[in-house]
């Protein structure tokens, strides 16, 4: 059952919930958190505020530049640490600002509240303790990994590794070990996809994944990201999941709910705002996720924009007391990354979409330049095998349908254009 809108009354235990942990986070920020003292005390919000609503009414959003600012004035970890730095044992770092990676630190126990969310994750996702995982991610100070990864040893999954691997030695390694969920971004789950496509070994060809969680772009939402990755990979389900270091993991893809997102509302108060009024916009529209955490109280964050261009509704599942807080049809894209070519708002996740409902082409990169004063995009696309000689004028045809956009499609020859293992960077300016 979908629900078009959910007053408060419906939600009364999620709201109460939630608002008894605010008010247990904001008398630990009272009493430690330099960052978020002034703050709450400018904006008149205390431990006994009465409601979500006031809260949003009266507390200020915070923003990553917030964040980075503060870094720089004290560095190097800033000064929203609730607690001792020697309370301190997890440091992690988002991938990258204009002004360079944004470090984070967490307790055990903000640790360990995460560790949570991702359970909810794999529970939601069907995994079960007897599973092997394998995590296709590098060793660095990416949050997702370590909490993901961590998570699953703690249920029991015997966790398998993928850093330092190459992406053949990776494929090598999941058959051997028969892993059977696979948890990294859409974008490398094509990517092995493809290279185990090319295989000639009927042992190796013999081995079947069962589950995919992806994360770490928008993508896995997209029902022809979706569809190219259950076909490379012979029927393996696709689950979607989203978070960020500055915040943690925010999101599960619900059975009953695909191609959206279920935000874990005992650790995050979640808010979706028009970005011209400030106003939360109604089930059905559109706006900027906006979090504040519940449980990461070492670090936390109070009404952070994420920068998420989402899609707001709520969910009813079978055997659920009250609706979920739901993201219809995930994250569809960022906010700061929409370009406006000839008057018409272009997101990468608009073209993703586009170009993924070809079979035939097996990546591609798109191209900003600037052209007296305006920006322009062209299309490069590489097809799986044989391009078929119409493929540009129909890629083409699809975006202009879908877009009112005349853009220049070209076919690049097979295997030249960059392969990715973490987040993609499909989108080059020049």
């Amino acid at each position: 059952m979908f629900l078009p809108m959910a007053s408060s009354d419906s939600r009364n235990s999620v709201e109460t919930m939630q608002l008894q942990k605010l008010q247990a986070l904001i008398a630990e920020l009272e009493a430690g958190n330099e960052f978020y003292q002034s703050r709450l005390e400018q904006a008149g919000v205390t431990s006994s505020i009465g409601s979500l609503a006031e809260f949003s009414e009266r507390m200020p959003f915070t923003s990553k530049m917030d964040l980075v600012w503060d870094r720089e004035e004290f560095p190097p970890y800033g000064t929203n640490l609730t607690y001792p730095k020697e309370n301190y044992s997890r440091f992690c770092q988002s991938s990258g600002t204009t002004r360079g990676p944004l470090p984070s630190l967490d307790t055990p126990e903000s640790w360990s509240a995460m560790l949570d969310c991702w359970d909810r994750v794999f529970e939601a996702a069907g995994v079960t303790p007897d599973q092997t995982v394998f995590f296709a991610f590098s060793f660095g100070p990416f949050l997702g990994f370590w909490t993901a990864f961590e998570s699953a040893t703690r249920r029991g999954n015997l966790s398998i590794p993928g850093g330092g691997l190459g992406s053949q030695a990776r494929l090598q390694a999941m058959a051997a070990h028969e892993a059977e969920v696979l948890c990294c971004t859409p974008t490398y789950a094509l990517r092995l996809g493809e290279i185990f496509s090319e295989q000639k070994d009927p042992d190796f060809l013999s081995y079947r994944l069962k589950k995919i969680i992806v994360a770490g772009e928008p993508g896995g939402s997209l029902p022809e990201v979706r569809e190219r990755l259950s076909e490379v990979w012979k029927g393996a389900e696709v689950f979607d999941h989203h978070g960020m270091t500055e915040v943690g993991p925010v999101t599960y893809e619900h059975p009953e709910k695909p191609l959206s997102l279920c935000v874990i509302e005992e650790a995050y108060f979640a808010e979706v705002i028009d970005r011209e009024t400030h106003r939360e916009v109604e089930p059905g529209q559109k706006g900027e996720l906006v979090l504040t955490t519940l449980t990461r109280t070492a670090c936390p964050l109070l009404r952070y924009r994420t920068g998420d261009l989402v899609q707001k509704s709520f969910f009813s599942a079978k055997g659920e007391p009250e609706p979920v807080f739901c993201l219809e049809g995930g994250i569809l894209g960022r906010v700061d990354e929409m370009v406006v070519i000839r008057g018409v708002n272009v997101y990468p996740t608009a073209v993703e979409k586009i170009i993924r409902g070809f079979p035939e082409v097996a990546e591609f990169q798109v191209i900003q330049t600037t052209q007296q004063s305006m920006a322009e995009l062209e299309i490069i696309i590489e097809p799986t095998g044989q391009a078929p000689s119409d493929l540009a004028e129909r890629v083409a045809a699809d975006l202009a349908a879908a877009l009112t956009l005349r853009i220049p499609v070209k076919v690049a020859e097979a295997g030249s254009l960059p392969r990715f293992e973490f987040k993609s960077k499909r989108w080059v300016k020049q």
